[in-house]
């Protein structure tokens, strides 16, 4: 859901002229439909209908360089990557939707640039996993096989642009990317290092470990678009928010609940960030990330009047506020909302008449592999549980075939999956986000917990609970 707020633009200080062009085109092997969406920062420029062949060739007028985003429906629902795009590129691609990423291959003007960052996207997947494991090191140790990576990246780079001729769009995107993958993995090294709690983890930290923090830009033009970037801002943003939050506190372990830490964070983002699209989308996530994760229902005003009087994007602020009155109604206690529901046979029905036992609701899309282990989980706790009910709605019913195909092939209990009969006004009742969010309600369909998790290591003291009622 809230992916497109995560994408973010300033305007480009390059002029753009009628004769900056571009075309991008591409060949879909296993096409799930017969359209690519392409678009620039939160602009959509056009859906394009692939041909008999399954390929597409689309010519942009007027072109604004930089990236450019392109999304199409695969394996796991609606993917997408990012493409560098300058004057006068001509570049096809060719991928396969059953392996997406992997199997993306670009030819023509302008290929080898976007070959090269696609195989940095690749080789950063890897790399999240070995640099997860040495953080579990001592700071310097971990700081030392950090600067190795970036190194040997720097030196990567270096023999690419001394065989290639490279623009400095091109050079500025790849140094960004390398540097803000650094700071990224030692921003979030005092939340994965598990050997302490997180306050002391900070206060072991070498001195000097957090002094590329003076090179940072907030509003970092070229990067803007690009989701390395922000995935930084926004755990920077958590880091520095939380060390502030220790000085207010006698805290010691990140709480992602507590009102303090989000206020913190929200008047952070909003005194360092200048540029409105960045700033706007970092506060939109740390108020949402706040309401669906606290219980607090009571303090949800605070955030809320906090927010809205930093973001002054209109349709933001109805957005949030929406998400705060949905929130609202589902306290403990309430009964559920009224949203109908669709089974594998057709039959549409209120979700409040198939209630009538302790039942656990949970949440899943095809966009996301995490309906796997969430299934997964259910199956295994229907065995603990045999009271309660478990289940298990599709939140995007826009391919109902897909839909049935998937329980088909994972063999899903079909008396137990259902469909949202209008999704749009169901998600919005029920604040569905995140995606695997869980609601817990009693047999007289009424709300014991709107928000809470199957993996969370309390949920089954919540069960047991619901049992003695």
């Amino acid at each position: 859901m809230f992916l497109a707020l995560s994408f973010v633009s300033c305007k480009d200080d390059t002029t753009e002229s009628d004769s900056d062009y571009a075309y991008l085109g591409g060949e879909i092997i296993n096409p799930r439909k017969n359209f690519v969406i392409l678009s620039k920062s939160e602009r959509v420029l056009d859906t394009v209908t692939l041909d008999a062949n399954n390929r597409f060739l689309y010519k942009i007028e007027n072109l604004e360089d930089g990236l450019y985003t392109f999304k199409l429906p695969a394996a796991e629902g609606l993917e997408f990557q990012m493409v560098l795009l300058e004057p006068r590129d001509s570049i096809m691609f060719r991928l396969n939707t059953l392996e997406f990423d992997e199997s993306l291959v670009y030819t023509g003007l302008g290929a080898k640039k976007n070959n090269y960052l696609i195989n940095l996207f690749l080789d950063g997947e890897a790399e999240d996993k070995l640099i997860l494991g040495y953080s579990q090191l001592p700071a310097d140790e971990f700081e030392r096989r950090l600067d190795s990576i970036r190194n040997h990246k720097f030196k990567e780079l270096k023999k690419f642009t001394v065989n290639n001729t490279v623009s400095p769009k091109f050079n500025e995107l790849i140094e960004g990317n390398i540097n803000y993958d650094y700071y990224l993995s030692k921003e979030v090294y005092p939340f994965v290092n598990y050997s302490q709690n997180e306050r002391k983890n900070f206060e072991s930290l070498p001195k000097g470990f957090y002094d590329y923090r003076k090179q940072i830009d907030y509003n970092y033009c070229s990067l803007m678009d690009y989701f390395p970037y922000y995935s930084f801002l926004k755990h920077h943003f958590e880091n520095i928010a939380l060390s502030e939050h220790f000085k207010q506190s006698s805290d010691s372990v990140y709480n992602v609940k507590s009102l303090n830490y989000n206020m913190i964070r929200l008047k952070l983002i909003d005194s360092l960030v200048v540029n409105d699209s960045i700033r706007n989308s970092l506060l939109t996530q740390t108020a949402i990330e706040y309401i669906s994760n606290s219980q607090d229902v009571d303090s949800y005003d605070t955030v809320l009047e906090s927010f809205i009087s930093k973001n002054k994007n209109k349709r933001q602020q109805d957005y949030v506020t929406s998400i705060v009155n949905s929130l609202k109604g589902l306290k403990t206690g309430n009964p559920l909302p009224e949203v109908n529901i669709i089974d594998a046979d057709g039959k549409e029905s209120s979700l409040k008449s198939i209630i009538n036992k302790p039942t656990v609701i949970y949440f899943w899309s095809s966009t996301y592999r995490s309906h796997i282990d969430s299934h997964k989980k259910a199956k295994e706790l229907k065995i603990k549980y045999p009271e309660i009910q478990f289940l298990a709605i599709n939140v995007n019913n826009d391919d109902s075939k897909l839909w049935h195909k998937i329980i088909k092939q994972y063999h899903y209990d079909t008396n137990t999956e259902y469909l949202f009969a209008n999704p749009k006004e169901a998600r919005h009742k029920l604040a569905i986000y995140p995606i695997n969010k869980v609601m817990i309600v009693n047999k007289k369909g009424e709300i014991a917990n709107a928000h809470t998790s199957m993996f969370n290591i309390r949920f089954e003291e919540e069960l047991l609970g619901l049992l003695n009622q």
